[in-house]
């Protein structure tokens, strides 16, 4: 896809490895000005890892950007690693580098797992969020990770087909249990294979014209592996949210801005899911994209995410 419409690439000032609890090592970077606006990007997944594209949503010249890849995730270590890896490790872990870097508050950009993880973040830190750009909204409720498992099959058959005849027949009714047991297993004859099935499905779904470039991105053993193994993990426990959903905590960012970006064809996460919560959020601003999916490299969507986090710039 042509991404002209993007900032330069651009290297890091700074990167380095925290350490966490239960032996994981987070890999950080910080890119453009050191003295510029703080904002904090979430990759996706959960287990995706972040790349240098998501580098290029921000002009370097204002925006100090900090980016990580999430406990087993990317570039951090142990990779797939499931050990005190839940949603209040990941928020815990988003406060202990904020304190590292001195940041006092932060713009967080998220799409789709990043989402949910901002919103979660936000909600238990409001005080150090000055407002949020999300995209390919995930709330993490029990019908959207069911809408992932079976229903996308009504949109991509032949890509759930693919998927659930990684598994023998009579494991399908629970494509889950079936691919969590392949995924913890620990011959990368079985995981591996098992991965790459889990990736390459949610990668075939993730745009609104097939993307060879796309597709080859969840491909990669890194990504693949991480991104299964961590996602399978967080649908068997409910994303490791509260009772109540994320929606049940909204009055505690009600004072927060925030621009939702949501591709119209979006089929991994559903346009009405970012309807449910641009309604629950007074102060947030939702932007429909009439001709896009799930991909933050879309061109309307990266365009938006763009202008969106340039409101905020001038919001100062």
């Amino acid at each position: 896809m042509p991404r002209g419409d993007l900032y330069p690439d651009i290297a890091p000032f700074e990167t380095g490895l925290l350490p966490l609890s239960a032996g994981h090592v987070m890999y950080w970077e910080q890119v453009g000005n050191p003295r510029g606006q703080p904002a904090l990007f979430l990759h996706g997944g959960p287990g995706a890892g972040a790349g240098a594209i998501h580098r290029r949503f921000f002009d370097p010249h204002h925006w100090r950007v900090v980016i990580f890849d999430q406990r087993g995730a990317g570039r951090s270590r142990p990779l797939g690693d499931l050990r005190d890896n839940t949603t209040p490790h990941l928020v815990a872990d988003i406060e202990a580098l904020r304190r590292f870097l001195g940041i006092e508050k932060w713009l967080l950009f998220g799409g789709s797992w990043g989402s949910t993880l901002a919103l979660a973040y936000a909600q238990a830190h409001p005080e150090r969020v000055t407002g949020c750009v999300l995209r390919g909204v995930f709330l993490g409720r029990a019908a959207e990770v069911e809408w992932f498992l079976y229903g996308l099959r009504r949109v991509f058959p032949d890509a759930w087909a693919a998927f659930a005849e990684h598994v023998p027949p009579a494991e399908r009714g629970d494509l889950l249990t079936a691919y969590l047991k392949r995924l913890c297993d620990p011959d990368p004859l079985v995981h591996g294979p098992a991965a790459r099935a889990w990736s390459l499905y949610e990668g075939s779904c993730s745009t609104l014209l097939p993307s060879p470039e796309t597709v080859a991105s969840f491909a990669q053993d890194r990504t693949a592996l991480g991104l299964a193994r961590i996602e399978a993990h967080y649908f068997r426990h409910d994303l490791f949210l509260p009772p109540e959903g994320l929606l049940g905590n909204m009055d505690r960012i009600a004072h927060i801005p925030a621009e939702i970006v949501q591709g119209r064809y979006d089929m991994v996460c559903p346009c009405d899911t970012a309807f449910d919560l641009a309604a629950a959020w007074a102060r947030a601003r939702l932007t429909v994209i009439p001709d896009a999916g799930h991909s933050a490299l879309e061109p309307g969507v990266r365009t938006a995410l763009v202008a969106a986090v340039e409101r905020f710039r001038r919001r100062g």
